[in-house]
């Protein structure tokens, strides 16, 4: 009965990829085989939102491979008890732990929701997970390296966009821990992955589950990419960005304006220092510490990777909490330094 009922899903997350994979193709090969098409008709918003969705794939779609593949090794090929033998076994110095894991992978925020998914799968719990999730692209090492190339290790913000990722992410973690039922912040269907795959005995050959695995993760992930990467161009191309820059000098209006457009343009951690680094000029440091610390955790392409596997729910709580983390640390900022 479980196999009947498993089938016709299966059938619809394959379909939907690749509806969209054909679409995401056909505008690929638009843009390459005749690149004047701006020229010969297409209106200029249009043309923009096509660049701005296929610059977004573009950059995020290696980072989500390296995820799923790196969520297979730790689903398929590390063995049980590995992870778990290192950990603390209290539940807080667990997640402090496990919110620095994120410094062993270059992965920026698009990968780590499958590499979450697969900690999940081992057995990791929601809380667990969400620490990880949102720590690490703040806290992984091409994240650190690039924001200090571009700020500098001498003034606050490095440090504090570092601390205040360590904070946040177990802040978050603490809250979906203290949930009565944290399993309920999962969807359904893969809450119940998550329960079938717990003690259920080793692959006898891993090579195929690894591949089931990627088929799998690439079919649920995929669609949501292509969806968030078209609504922060759609977003972009709406809001003129002017709009934003003239409030820049104001130590709370500068916070919240620098925050929203962390939230639309959907950069990758690994390189949104230096996206920030073309506002120091004027916008005040706390407004540029806001935008690195909420850009990773909350932007419209993370929300869509995240409804792959959260309930709207949780969504609201995590960006409710991570808003006024981030913009408590900005108006901070403003003031002191």
């Amino acid at each position: 009965m479980t196999s009947e009922t498993a089938r016709p899903v299966a059938t619809r997350t394959r379909t939907g990829p690749g509806l969209v994979l054909l679409a995401v193709a056909a505008l690929l090969a638009v843009r390459v085989v005749s690149p004047a098409v701006g020229t010969a008709g297409l209106p200029d918003v249009l043309q923009d939102f096509l660049t701005l969705a296929i610059s977004v794939v573009v950059e995020s779609l290696p980072f989500v491979v390296l995820g799923i593949v790196l969520s297979i090794i730790v689903e398929v090929w590390v063995p049980h008890g590995v992870l778990e033998r290192i950990l603390p076994t209290r539940p807080f110095p667990r997640r402090a732990v496990i919110s620095l894991i994120g410094m062993l992978f270059p992965v920026c925020e698009c990968g780590n929701v499958p590499l979450a998914r697969g900690l999940m799968l081992r057995g990791f719990t929601p809380a667990e997970a969400v620490t990880f999730l949102v720590a690490a692209p703040i806290l992984n090492p091409l994240v650190i390296i690039s924001t200090a190339q571009a700020f500098g290790w001498s003034g606050w913000i490095l440090p504090v966009r570092i601390l205040g990722g360590f904070v946040v992410a177990n802040l978050v973690g603490w809250i979906v821990s203290a949930h009565r039922r944290p399993a309920d912040l999962l969807l359904p269907a893969f809450e119940a992955r998550c329960r079938a795959a717990i003690g259920a005995p080793p692959s006898r050959n891993r090579w195929r589950e690894s591949a089931a695995h990627f088929g799998g993760e690439t079919a649920t992930m995929m669609p949501a990419l292509f969806v968030g990467a078209g609504l922060a161009a759609a977003i972009q191309v709406a809001v003129p960005r002017s709009t934003l820059v003239a409030v820049g000098s104001n130590p709370v209006l500068s916070v919240l304006a620098m925050m929203l457009l962390a939230m639309t343009v959907s950069l990758c951690s690994n390189v949104d220092a230096f996206f920030a680094l073309s506002f120091a000029s004027t916008f005040l440091p706390g407004s540029i510490t806001a935008f690195l610390i909420i850009g990773p955790i909350i932007d419209v392409k993370m929300i869509a990777l995240l409804r792959t596997t959260f309930r709207a729910r949780f969504l609201v709580l995590l960006a409710v909490v991570c808003v006024l983390f981030a913009a408590t640390v900005g108006l901070v900022m403003n003031v002191v330094v």
